[in-house]
């Protein structure tokens, strides 16, 4: 054999290996990709999903994502805080309130607890109470109080049509106890 048909041997065994590795490459180029399903398997009832838009939702509060909170705030909601202030009338003009306050906070922590859910057809009532930490204005705060959300079903998700929030007054700090008093020395009879 001569150092051409060698030469050429040599060549069409590493075509011959290359082509399939080839053609693998181009066929997973072509499968398109393969994205997570997160519809549930079983769907939630309609209580479940209430609690669910309440939980998201005040998670994008506490981090601060508006976008996220007006995934379930009607654009025509009504909410009434916890200060004397007037109703706000409207999704637009909650999210500037929200954004004056927000612009106060350093790490919000939120809580709810004691969560009582009415369903009616497709409006839904929300009852619970929460406690604030974080720091306000530079200084560590804490607040607790009551929220009542009126929900309405609207194309198919629950969203909030009445938030009103009351703030509780805070317990006082619980008194230092008084220092014990240190010990005196018996004292000999005169």
């Amino acid at each position: 054999m001569s150092w051409r048909g060698w030469l050429f041997g040599i060549v069409l065994a590493l075509a011959a290996c290359a082509l399939p590795a080839a053609a693998q490459k181009q066929q997973k180029q072509q499968k398109p990709e393969e994205t997570k399903d997160t519809t549930p398997l079983v769907p939630l009832s309609d209580q479940q999903a209430v609690d669910d838009s309440i939980t998201q939702m005040l998670g994008a509060w506490q981090i601060g994502d508006v976008a996220l909170m007006h995934k379930y705030y009607a654009d025509d909601v009504l909410v009434v805080s916890g200060y004397w202030e007037p109703p706000i009338s409207g999704w637009e003009k909650y999210v500037q309130a929200y954004q004056r306050q927000r612009g106060r906070m350093l790490g919000v922590q939120l809580n709810r607890a004691n969560t009582y859910l009415r369903v009616v057809g497709n409006m839904a009532w929300a009852l619970y109470q929460w406690t604030f930490t974080g720091q306000v204005d530079g200084k560590a705060s804490g607040y607790r109080g009551h929220t009542s959300l009126v929900l309405e079903k609207r194309g198919g998700n629950w969203v909030i049509v009445l938030n009103h929030t009351s703030i509780a007054e805070m317990p006082p700090a619980a008194a230092a106890p008084p220092a014990a008093a240190p010990p005196q020395a018996p004292t000999k009879p005169s």
